[in-house]
């Protein structure tokens, strides 16, 4: 098997690893570069869900990337404008020419005596195997596993005799006209399917065991449109909006943190307004605090709209069992449907599954922390982009690309050519990197899988905007857990049965 050399792999053709690619081939001119992406389009995620009115609930001014504005004056997305986005800023970048799809990554190891990596990928269409020697690793497949999406077993469900359809994995076929559905779930996928949905459909309704967050936006933004008819560039209007919603995104976050009684005062009051009169608030009152889950958008109250109608409806329940014709609850109720959409959530997985090793030996990322949120502990030469769970995740996806451009480029000029991050055994903690930011479903399933939390910088994640911008942007490369080796020198090439982290020395505290 011929093996493929270059400079930089990219494992992923989504948003995540788009920024990527383009921040490392603007901040390295001459550098060959390759993404592997295993579907067929770019896109990640939004080229694999194809649910009704799938839509993004972040605003696209920062969810969009910063190098590209979005210029609509909407404030969500639905999921094919999405995708294309992606796909023009790929083309237009140099990106998508640099792509290769169809293509699983199913390992890495590191070599200390060459400083490169050798990626083994295999061609799904055919089963051939492909090697690739690449002397940086960038992981910019998000969290989720593609194949498997989370689904609990309900009690008696084989014995319903409807579709049981899980949004990860919709059937084109699937034709809802004139039936009645069940969403289970209280998520952003369930609120978006009800509005998405009730016009055709006989009824349906959103059967959750506790009520999320809501906040209504207009389906358009003032700020914009204003800018917009003053005829103001798209970039001094991508640059004034997008600052405004990343200040509104990070005040909100920070105000629900420190007063979540008072905030969720306000969260319920402007439900409240919203939905009307005779609305039961026991729908929409959740038993956490503000933040401790994401909050889900609701754009021009198109939820409150359909609900009032009479087109759709809440159930605030637990499910007993399913019958043949539908779902009994707890409270003895039961819920006719035709179809059931299982809207319970993902499952974690990083890398896409690919296994990771160093000199041979497997790499544990549960045992490892994050330096600066982008770089694993002891591991040379790898970049995980990872986006925020509290914002819009471009915002965070964009500063660790940014990062790694710039770290390639001083490896490059100074004739490094290895970079690891070395902790020390006090700089992690017990919890998961997203074990305390939130409390969502998905969250607490991804404490199996993702890297632990710090105790203190560089190693602790924020979830900052702000703060990461100064630490990955602005802050030196060069510092005292970054160490930078040549490759096949006696420092670098480790014996077997050692640990980079073993060896590490205690790094000063910050004053």
């Amino acid at each position: 098997m011929e093996q493929q050399h270059i400079d930089v792999l990219v494992v992923g053709a989504g948003i995540s690893g788009i920024s990527a690619a383009r921040h490392v081939l603007r901040g390295n001119p001459g550098a060959s570069l390759v993404v592997i992406e295993r579907r067929a389009r770019v896109g990640g995620t939004w080229d694999l869900f194809q649910y009704p009115g799938i839509r993004s609930d972040s605003d696209m001014t920062t969810f969009g990337f910063g190098f590209r504005p979005w210029r609509d004056a909407r404030i969500l997305a639905g999921g094919a404008e999405i995708r294309r986005y992606v796909e023009d800023a790929a083309a237009d970048e140099g990106v998508l020419e640099r792509t290769r799809f169809g293509r699983r990554a199913i390992s890495a190891d590191f070599s200390h005596a060459t400083g490169r990596w050798t990626v083994e990928v295999e061609d799904e269409a055919t089963g051939e195997r492909e090697s690739y020697s690449a002397g940086y690793l960038v992981g910019a497949t998000g969290y989720y596993d593609y194949d498997a999406p989370y689904r609990p077993r309900f009690p008696g469900e084989e014995d319903y005799r409807g579709t049981l359809v899980h949004p990860q994995h919709w059937p084109k076929e699937l034709d809802c006209t004139g039936k009645r559905v069940v969403v289970i779930g209280s998520g952003a996928t369930a609120i978006t399917l009800l509005p998405a949905m009730a016009d055709h459909v006989a009824h349906i309704t959103m059967l959750q065991r506790s009520p999320t967050y809501l906040l209504s936006l207009p389906v358009t933004d003032p700020l914009t449109s204003a800018l917009h008819k003053l005829r103001a560039p798209a970039r001094l209007t991508h640059t004034i909006v997008r600052a405004r919603n990343i200040a509104l995104q990070r005040g909100s976050y920070a105000f629900c943190r420190k007063y979540p009684r008072l905030a969720r005062k306000v969260l319920l009051g402007l439900v409240r307004a919203r939905a009307g009169k005779g609305i039961d608030m026991r729908h929409f009152s959740p038993r956490y605090k503000p933040w401790d889950q994401r909050l889900c958008v609701v754009p021009g109250g198109d939820l409150f709209k359909v609900l009032k109608s009479g087109k759709a409806s809440i159930a605030t329940d637990h499910i007993d069992t399913f019958t043949a014709d539908g779902i009994r609850l707890k409270s003895g109720d039961e819920l006719k449907a035709d179809v059931v959409i299982t809207a319970t959530g993902l499952n974690v997985r990083l890398l896409g599954g690919m296994a990771l090793s160093v000199d041979g030996r497997p790499v544990d990322i549960t045992d490892r922390v994050l330096y600066k949120a982008v770089l694993l502990e002891g591991v040379p030469n790898l970049s995980l982009v990872i986006g925020y769970t509290n914002a819009s995740w471009t915002l965070k996806a964009d500063l660790a690309a940014d990062y790694t451009a710039r770290l390639l480029a001083h490896m490059r000029r100074h004739g490094h050519d290895i970079a690891t991050p070395v902790a020390a055994d006090g700089d992690r903690s017990e919890f998961s990197v997203m074990g305390e930011a939130l409390t969502s479903g998905y969250i607490a399933r991804a404490d199996e899988v993702m890297p632990r939390q710090g105790t203190r910088d560089p190693w602790r994640l924020w979830n900052n905007y702000y703060r990461d911008r100064a630490m990955l942007q602005d802050a030196p490369i060069e510092d005292g857990p970054l160490r930078f080796d040549t490759a096949g020198a006696p420092g670098s090439v480790r014996p077997a049965g050692t640990d980079v982290v073993a060896d590490a020395q205690e790094p000063p505290r910050a004053a």
